[in-house]
């Protein structure tokens, strides 16, 4: 029998960042604590890999993984999540220090690695994460469904015998499996590993990047893959935030062949190392997917503008667009995933991986690049982008709520409504927004609707951190609503 539902705590919000997927391997490890505390973050969530611990069998490093513990000493209550990366260039079938891990070839080495690594940070980290989208396989993991069963049994075995306090979570589960349709081979995937692996993980991760809308549908299909098993763990986010391509067909539809070139090793199903070395190598050489970019760049003109405000040097008036969409679909998705029973959520991401460095060529750059909360000045994290103040606006938000759920508004089938719950004898808040069809339809005026309200006072602000109008009177509250979600609270927050 599992005993994973005993060591589950009682559902306690936290809301965190995630420090890039490259901490310490392409630039010294650099401090970060104080930028995520700067934005609301009560959790940082880093990758460690195999390669950087243990370069050769038997030879520990801990210089990143102690630079890691040093800003966690900075700030004991915020809590770490790590999740390890099964990369080495001696342990594994694929020889890589980055991507993709892969199946240990020496189950022992493997185990006792993450034994040593865990008795390492024993008490100071939460959270030990097997690897991390696995389904997607070439890319974030070179083998198979029962493969990572497997290794996630040992992860757990090892992870528990060093600190039984801890948890274990399950690789991330991303847009690759929540967004194919039934029987598809990445929901097969999860489905293998949730049956043999149920007794080896506590928490079920998931990555939230689409139309945040469909927030409660991602969550619930995570359920439903444990529940088929006889069994529902806690459901954590590991990663999310928006505007992502996947939301805009025009834009996936334009850069189709361009992906295609970028992905054709793991379409092939030859797993592609992408070493440290290579991946340097590659930024040098005109491969396909740099020279599909530098095309699409040669005529960025022509292209819809739904993929011309994720490129660089986007024009002002979209770029504009894209931020203000930013910053209200990051309460949008944050407030949903809080009201579907997540606990812990995990903003993608804090800031670059690399101080100063942009590469237009990089077709993960275009995916991904315009996420981060927060820009390099003067080589250290201090400049906050427009969705770094939305994020801190929510922690003020949700700081000290003990529930989150969504309520209906009568005959209003397109607001949304969320009701934070701050405890016996204070005064609930609510979010509102109005949910369009297209994200980024910003024409229509505000919709004037009446909430209940019982409290003496009502403040409104938007998700641009800008005060609403709003009155209150017999029980009740008035406000117009657009996409923008609006708090109503009984005192003012942000």
């Amino acid at each position: 029998m599992s005993t994973a539902p005993s060591r589950i705590t009682p559902r306690r919000i936290r809301l965190g960042v995630v420090r890039g997927i490259s901490y310490g391997l392409f630039a010294t490890p650099d401090p970060f604590m104080d930028a995520a505390r700067s934005v609301g973050a009560g959790l940082v969530r880093l990758y460690v890999y195999w390669s950087q611990v243990e370069p050769e069998r038997g030879r520990y490093d801990w210089s990143v993984v102690d630079a890691i513990l040093a800003e966690a000493d900075a700030d004991a209550d915020v809590d770490l999540w790590i999740t390890v990366c099964s990369s080495s260039m001696w342990g594994t079938r694929t020889p890589t220090d980055f991507q993709p891990p892969s199946p240990a070839v020496d189950e022992e080495a493997y185990s006792a690695f993450v034994a040593a690594l865990v008795r390492h940070c024993r008490g100071r980290v939460r959270s030990w994460q097997c690897d991390n989208e696995p389904s997607n396989t070439g890319l974030l993991w070179a083998g198979t469904a029962t493969e990572y069963a497997h290794q996630l049994h040992l992860f757990a075995a090892a992870v528990r015998a060093a600190d039984p306090e801890a948890y274990v979570v399950l690789g991330g589960c991303g847009y690759d499996m929540l967004g194919s349709p039934e029987g598809s081979p990445q929901r097969a995937f999860y489905d293998e590993v949730a049956g043999a692996g149920r007794d080896d993980f506590d928490l079920f991760s998931v990555n939230l990047y689409d139309d945040p809308h469909r927030t409660p549908e991602h969550i619930e299909t995570a359920r439903a893959v444990m529940r088929a098993h006889g069994y529902e763990r806690p459901v954590v986010v590991g990663e999310y935030n928006g505007p992502t391509l996947f939301q805009f067909p025009a834009a996936t539809a334009a850069l189709e062949h361009t992906m295609m070139a970028a992905f054709a090793a793991a379409a092939s199903g030859e797993p592609a190392s992408m070493s440290t070395a290579e991946l340097a190598e590659q930024a040098a050489a005109e491969t396909p997917d740099r020279r599909a970019l530098r095309d699409l760049y040669a005529r960025r003109a022509e292209v819809p503008p739904e993929l011309g405000m994720f490129m660089a040097g986007a024009p002002a008036e979209l770029a504009e667009r894209r931020e203000r969409l930013a910053r209200r679909q990051l309460l949008q998705r944050a407030l949903l995933a809080l009201a579907s029973g997540a606990g812990a959520l995990a903003c993608w991401n804090l800031a670059p991986e690399v101080p100063d460095y942009t590469d237009p060529y990089n077709i993960m750059d275009l995916m991904f690049g315009t996420l981060a909360l927060m820009d390099y000045a003067d080589g250290a994290i201090r400049t906050p982008r427009p969705a770094a103040r939305a994020h801190r606006l929510l922690a003020a938000v949700v700081a000290g709520a003990v529930d989150v759920r969504t309520v209906a508004v009568p005959d209003e089938p397109d607001v949304m409504a969320v009701r934070i719950d701050m405890g016996a004898g204070a005064a609930a808040r609510m979010a509102v927004w109005l949910r369009r069809d297209d994200p980024l339809d910003e024409s229509a005026g505000p919709r004037p609707i009446t909430l209940p309200w019982p409290h003496a006072e009502v403040h409104a602000v938007d998700a641009y951190g800008e005060p609403v109008r709003v009155a209150s009177a017999d029980g009740r509250a008035g406000v117009g609503v657009t996409p923008v979600p609006v708090v109503l609270s009984a005192t003012p927050v942000g």
